[in-house]
């Protein structure tokens, strides 16, 4: 019996042409992050973060900063 070492690969059955590939890959871009209010102080943070301006989170102050000193 003849013992071959052969690694098969998954290989495509048909070539997949540049503009379907293309239109395929269309979805895979980055988006801007979202971003909300600070209620206290106005200023433009991520959603679920302290504030780095004011220090607040949920209402309290979490750090405190130089303003608030």
């Amino acid at each position: 019996m003849l013992k071959l070492d052969i690694q098969l690969f998954a290989v495509p059955a048909r070539k997949i042409s540049k503009t379907s590939k293309r239109m395929r890959r269309t979805h895979y871009k980055i988006e801007a992050n979202g971003t909300v209010k600070c209620p206290k102080c106005g200023a433009k943070i991520r959603p679920h973060r302290v504030c780095p301006e004011c220090g607040n989170y949920k209402g309290k102050e979490v750090i405190k900063t130089k303003e608030a000193e």
